[in-house]
């Protein structure tokens, strides 16, 4: 099998990164950005401390600051309207996924033109918008080094998954402390996100040796840090460890695939509204349990980085003890259930052939090692209830 791998042209790791941007964005012959971003940041002046940053680069950049969490079709729209009252060549995504994904689909509509939705999967999306360059501040999505972007259709509470090397930025500024101000909610849903992007891609039927590398080096850096920086978000070495292992595994899942949990997760956000780590960390367990007979050493070579079983183990042991750690990080993450959230059961059971048939549509289940079927992720979705 020949793998094909795409990764940014450029990237910049380390404290102090996003610091480097001016100078980037000269070194790939850009000198006019939109920089999408959301309400916080712009309010928080951390936006305005990169556009000053700017300025003394002699670099001319106006702010977009209508990103919304989950971004919808209406403010892909808003942002690419905005981008075409000036003449910009590029666009920067300064934020968590959101951000990033909505520079994504605004460079290129800004190029391709349309709607968005015309862009969702199956369509691929090959041909390059406008460069984008990447500023995570949260250590989740990946998003920053990977050739997907999410939208919601919320008239119809679709996430659609919108794929192509057309999404791959072109450059990353990977800063781990742009992450140091994060709360430990955020922290500990993004970690999970990140951790499970690493898990999906080493067990999907889609995995190949490069991507392997990416996905067991995400899981060493995330699983020993997570705790610690839920419990001290000041704690830097984490804080870098999260960072790393976030990119490594947008790397790993964007060269690979993402599987059953991600295509499960996406409805549950759409439908309920959940922030998109949180609704990961919620069928993590119960979706890994259903999946690992299928590969177990696989499921084993998981345990075994991310430190909870030893390479003396047994596969059956150490998957039984990725079994037993997985409820009980999300216990010490402070994870709810669907049902602890507060979403309503009724509501619940009676959209669990809409959820299933979504999740199936997006195509993420196929690469599960296990692909089940519409039955089995609502039973599924039920055990994940309570």
């Amino acid at each position: 099998m020949i793998a094909t791998i795409a990764l940014p042209r450029l990237m910049r790791v380390g404290a102090g990164a996003s610091s480097e941007l001016g100078l980037v964005l000269s070194q790939l012959g850009l000198s006019r950005p939109l920089i999408a971003t959301d309400r916080y940041l712009a309010d928080s002046g951390r936006a305005e401390k990169l556009l000053s940053g700017l300025d003394k680069s002699k670099i001319t950049a106006r702010l977009f600051s209508g990103v919304v969490p989950d971004p919808t079709v209406a403010s892909i729209e808003a942002g690419l309207a905005f981008l075409r009252a000036a003449d910009h060549d590029c666009v920067v995504g300064f934020g968590g996924g959101s951000s990033i994904d909505t520079a994504k689909a605004i460079a290129v509509l800004a190029v391709h033109g349309g709607s968005i939705s015309a862009y969702k999967t199956p369509h691929v999306q090959d041909s390059p918008g406008l460069p984008i360059v990447a500023i995570p501040t949260t250590a989740g999505t990946g998003s920053e080094a990977t050739r997907f972007t999410i939208v919601t259709d919320a008239m119809t509470d679709e996430k659609m998954l919108c794929a192509g090397l057309g999404y791959l930025p072109t450059a990353a500024l990977i800063d781990y402390e742009q992450t140091l101000t994060m709360p430990k909610r955020l922290t500990a849903d993004t970690g999970l996100d990140a951790l499970t992007h690493a898990l999906e891609a080493y067990v999907s039927k889609r995995a190949n040796p490069f991507s392997d590398g990416a996905a067991l080096q995400a899981m060493r850096a995330i699983a020993p840090h997570l705790r610690r920086a839920f419990a001290d978000p000041s704690d830097r070495l984490a804080r870098e460890a999260l960072m790393l292992g976030a990119t490594w595994a947008g790397i790993a899942f964007s060269n690979s695939s993402v599987a059953l949990i991600h295509g499960m997760a996406r409805p549950i956000g759409a439908h309920f509204h959940v922030p998109h780590g949180l609704s990961i960390a919620m069928l993590l367990p119960v979706v890994t349990a259903f999946s690992a007979p299928a590969v177990a050493d696989r499921y084993a070579n998981v345990a075994c980085a991310m430190g909870v079983a030893s390479e003396g183990d047994s596969s059956q042991a150490a998957v039984t003890k990725l079994l037993n750690e997985l409820p009980e990080l999300n216990r010490d993450l402070e994870v709810p259930t669907p049902k602890a959230y507060g979403i309503d059961g009724e509501r619940w059971t009676g959209l669990l052939g809409t959820m299933a048939g979504q999740a199936l549509a997006s195509g993420s289940p196929a690469n599960n090692p296990r692909v089940p079927t519409p039955d089995e992720i609502q039973q599924l979705y039920r055990k994940a209830w309570a």
